[in-house]
C-alpha cells in the first residue's frame, strides 16, 4: 500500500516536471511568435496614430486607451478562444484564414501604395458631415473605426500565432496566446501613445524656461515627428505588402518552393537573402492587391445597392 503511493507521488513529481519543463519554453515561443508578427505589429503601429489626428489633445492618450483595451478584449475573449477551438476541430482551416488574412493585407497595402500617386480630393458631402458632428460623436467613430481594423490585424496575429504553436501541449497553446496576446497589445498601443504624445513633449522641452540645449532637442523632436509618421506609414505599407504576400506564398507549395529556393541561392549573403526576399514578397503582395483590387471593384459594380448600403 505504502509501496503503491509513493509510486504514486513519483508518477506526480514526474509530470509535474515535464509539465514545467514545457512551460518553460513558453517564453522562447512567445518572442518566436512575436517575430513572426512583426510586420503586422509595425503596420497597426503606423496606422493607429491617424484616428487621434484632429481630435482634442487632451483626449489622445483616452482614445489610445479605448482602442487597446477592446482589441485585447477581442484578442483574449474572442479570437484567441476561436483559433483554439479551430485548431482542435478544424486545424485544416487554418491555412486557408491565414491566406485570406494574407489577401485582406495585400489589399490594403495596395490600396494605400495607390493613394500615394494619385491624390483624392476631399467630397463636399463628407466635409458638411465632419462639420455638423459632435467631438464626442467623431471620437467613437474614429475609435470604432480603429477597433473594425485592429480586429482584422489581431486576427492574422493569434492566427499566426496559433499556427507557431500547433502540436505543443495544450496549456503551452493557451499560455502563447495569451502571452502574444497581451505582449502585442501593450507593446503597440504603448509606443502608439508615446508617438502621439511626442509632440507635447517637444513643445514642452522647447519652453523657454529651459536650458538652451534641452530647448534645441525639444524644436528637433516637434521638427523630426512629422517626417517620423510619415516614415512609419511607409513602413508600414511596405510590411503589409511583405508579411501578407508571405503568408499566401507559404501556403501554396509552388510558391513557397520558389522562396525557398531564393532563400538557399543567397545563403552566403544573409542580408541579401533577406532583402530579395522581402522585395519578391512585396511586388508579389502589390499583385495580389491589385487583383483583390480589382474583384472587390467588379462586386461594387454588380451589386452598386449593398455597396451603398453598407457605406451609409
Amino acid at each position: 500500500m505504502a509501496s503503491g503511493f509513493f509510486a504514486l507521488l513519483d508518477d506526480i513529481s514526474a509530470l509535474v516536471k515535464v509539465s514545467a519543463a514545457s512551460l518553460d519554453d513558453v517564453p522562447a515561443q512567445v518572442a518566436k511568435t512575436t517575430g513572426k508578427v512583426s510586420g503586422i505589429v509595425i503596420d497597426d503601429t503606423a496606422v493607429t496614430p491617424k484616428y487621434v489626428v484632429g481630435l482634442d489633445p487632451s483626449r489622445e492618450l483616452s482614445i489610445i486607451f479605448q482602442i487597446a483595451k477592446k482589441s485585447l478584449i477581442n484578442k483574449l475573449l474572442i479570437l484567441s478562444p476561436a483559433a483554439l477551438l479551430l485548431g482542435y476541430f478544424a486545424p485544416w482551416a487554418i491555412t486557408p484564414i491565414l491566406m485570406m488574412g494574407g489577401a485582406y493585407l495585400c489589399f490594403e497595402g495596395y490600396e494605400k501604395v495607390h493613394s500615394m500617386f494619385s491624390k483624392h480630393p476631399e467630397a463636399p458631402a463628407e466635409s458638411e458631415a465632419l462639420a455638423t458632428i459632435t467631438p464626442e460623436e467623431l471620437e467613437q467613430q474614429r475609435v470604432a473605426g480603429a477597433v473594425r481594423t485592429d480586429i482584422i490585424l489581431s486576427a492574422e496575429i493569434m492566427a499566426i500565432a496559433y499556427s507557431q504553436v500547433t502540436g505543443q501541449p495544450i496549456v503551452n497553446q493557451i499560455m502563447v496566446m495569451l502571452a502574444v496576446a497581451v505582449v502585442i497589445t501593450v507593446g503597440v498601443y504603448g509606443f502608439v501613445g508615446l508617438i502621439v504624445k511626442m509632440d507635447d513633449i517637444g513643445m514642452h522641452l522647447a519652453q523657454e524656461n529651459k536650458n538652451p540645449a534641452t530647448q534645441k532637442v525639444g524644436r528637433g523632436i516637434v521638427k523630426f515627428m512629422p517626417h517620423f509618421l510619415r516614415i512609419l506609414s511607409y513602413v508600414g505599407t511596405a510590411a503589409m505588402l511583405w508579411v501578407g504576400a508571405e503568408i499566401i506564398a507559404h501556403g501554396i507549395p509552388l510558391t513557397a518552393h520558389w522562396l525557398h529556393e531564393l532563400e538557399l541561392a543567397l545563403a552566403d549573403v544573409p542580408v541579401l537573402a533577406w532583402l530579395a526576399k522581402a522585395l519578391a514578397c512585396a511586388i508579389f503582395g502589390l499583385a495580389v492587391g491589385f487583383v483583390v483590387e480589382k474583384v472587390v471593384g467588379l462586386g461594387k459594380k454588380l451589386w452598386p445597392g449593398k455597396s451603398k448600403a453598407q457605406a451609409a
